[in-house]
């Protein structure tokens, strides 16, 4: 019951009295009285403080008050009356309008057909890179006999771009990570040429279509390399998956970070290659395996960081870092055969063994905290030494690539982590495709560029043009060539189809 529902029932029962009642209503009024004394004071302080802001906040306006909003309802009003705008050219440029601003013009006959059986079929203009510069060119395309025509040199079909424009913004969108808009003003800067997003996302998906082949190529090398650094990271659309090998350099976007996908582009059944890769389970059914060891090290490192003053850690850490130190070295020695590094590999498995052995004989329960941190990095290293995972890339044979240098086997697995670098940075600010079909774009052309660093002395625009000519006039990639050299056959279901399938079908 609330107090007002007391009073009545004391005023009904006569347990109060009236001048009882009457002092209770005087006081009432009295605490009214003050309260709106304050409520006046408040608002009184209310008004001076508007005064010194400069009145009441502007009331919200529900209409528009541009400037074009005004001119509108003047309209409306009677009191002036619209202009009538000037036309202007909207839309694309008509081909004789590109043919009439070419700097110059060339002719293009059909394979061997003689210039004199030939007549003029059309022009289509193109756009060429040049000494630095974007050129436009005038193409007369001439007709043979037999309705054979002449086919111009670096252009993918019906396009007005050059292939050697198409790379370079390929190179700056996804080697460089730069976006189109950006790549847009980088073209019209240094090379005159202005390129809208639209067309330069036209291009891309172009050219991806051109070198589907070349991928699935760069796959069938994969899967025939001596030494493969795997990797992957967490992306906008499921994973991104790094494969590296002397051969080709694949890179797939948007795909599952799974067994399933991992057996399609590197089975390990059939695989008899070094792997190279952290210690994730998705690794484990290799042949012969590399366990990265910049991973154990972390571990070890991040331990005497947490707790500086525990001499365990301090120890384990410092001698796990010498006997990696040490591998290096027996792997560096040219006066060493392959007999005598798996001597050195014998004594630096026991000394693994020397490091490791107390704790892991005590086979400790869980325990707490970094104690237990140190107990699972002490089975781990541990264990990787009983599989003959941590000294293999000491007698591991240097790789020859096909550029002709030679590269050692590495320890670690940081290249695989530098290259997917730029794919985490990406996923971090949120520049990254949303769609299959761009993570499937993204995947052709970024594992094809990469792959041209390993078969080019110098990795430059210029060299990459050169090579993809040499491409044109011969028929076939560079990778395709080498397919041949090792009498391989490409498979006969597409591997990118399987991996990532179109999404047209």
């Amino acid at each position: 019951m609330d107090a007002i529902e007391t009073l009545r029932q004391d005023v009904r029962e006569k347990r109060i009295s009236a001048d009882r009642l009457i002092d209770l209503v005087v006081a009432l009024q009295r605490q009214v009285q003050t309260l709106q004394q304050q409520l006046e004071a408040a608002n009184q302080c209310i008004e001076e403080l508007e005064k010194k802001l400069g009145g009441p906040s502007t009331p919200k306006v529900d209409e528009p008050f541009s400037l074009r909003a005004e001119e509108q309802r003047q309209e409306a009003r009677g009191q002036k009356k619209r202009k009538e705008k000037q036309k202007r050219r909207r839309g694309r440029f008509n081909s004789s309008d590109k043919i009439a601003q070419a700097e110059r013009t060339e002719r293009v006959f059909p394979e061997g057909v003689p210039p004199e059986a030939c007549q003029r079929s059309h022009v289509r203009p193109v756009w060429r890179l040049e000494n630095g510069r974007a050129v436009l060119i005038a193409y007369e395309i001439y007709r043979g006999p037999k309705t054979q025509y002449g086919k111009i040199p670096g252009v993918l079909g019906r396009s007005e771009f050059g292939l050697e424009i198409v790379t370079e913004i390929a190179y700056l969108v996804y080697i460089v990570g730069l976006s189109f808009d950006k790549v847009c003003v980088l073209l019209n800067f240094f090379q005159n040429l202005r390129l809208h997003k639209s067309q330069a996302d036209a291009l891309l998906y172009q050219l991806a279509r051109h070198w589907e082949r070349e991928f699935d190529a760069l796959c069938t090398l994969l899967a025939n390399s001596l030494v493969v650094h795997a990797d992957e990271t967490s992306w906008s659309l499921n994973s991104v998956w790094a494969f590296l090998s002397e051969k080709a350099r694949v890179l797939l976007f948007g795909v599952h970070k799974d067994a399933d996908t991992l057996k399609q582009i590197l089975d390990p059944a059939m695989f008899g290659g070094l792997v190279i890769s952290d210690d994730a389970a998705t690794y484990a059914n290799f042949t012969k395996a590399q366990k990265c060891w910049a991973h154990l090290l972390r571990k070890a490192i991040k331990l005497t960081l947490q707790d500086p003053n525990n001499a365990a850690y301090r120890t384990f850490t410092d001698r796990l870092l010498e006997i990696y130190h040490e591998s290096c070295r027996v792997r560096r020695d040219q006066r060493l055969g392959d007999a005598g590094r798996a001597r050195k590999v014998a004594v630096l498995d026991d000394e693994i063994f020397d490091l490791c052995a107390a704790l892991w004989f005590a086979d400790l329960p869980p325990l707490e905290g970094l104690d237990n941190d140190y107990r699972l990095l002490v089975n781990e290293v541990m264990r990787l030494a009983i599989a003959e995972e941590l000294f293999s890339f000491v007698t591991a044979k240097p790789v020859e690539l096909p550029n002709g240098t030679t590269k050692p086997v590495d320890g670690t697995n940081n290249e695989a982590e530098r290259t997917l670098r730029g794919a985490a940075q990406a996923r971090l600010t949120g520049r990254t495709n949303k769609t299959l079909a761009g993570a499937r774009r993204q995947t052709i052309l970024t594992s094809v560029l990469e792959s041209l660093r390993l078969y080019l002395k110098s990795f430059t625009l210029a060299s990459v043009v050169d090579e993809m000519k040499r491409w044109w006039v011969a028929g076939h990639s560079c990778f395709t060539k080498l397919l041949k050299k090792l009498k391989l056959a490409l498979p006969e279901q597409s591997i990118l189809d399987q991996i990532l399938p179109s999404p047209s079908g």
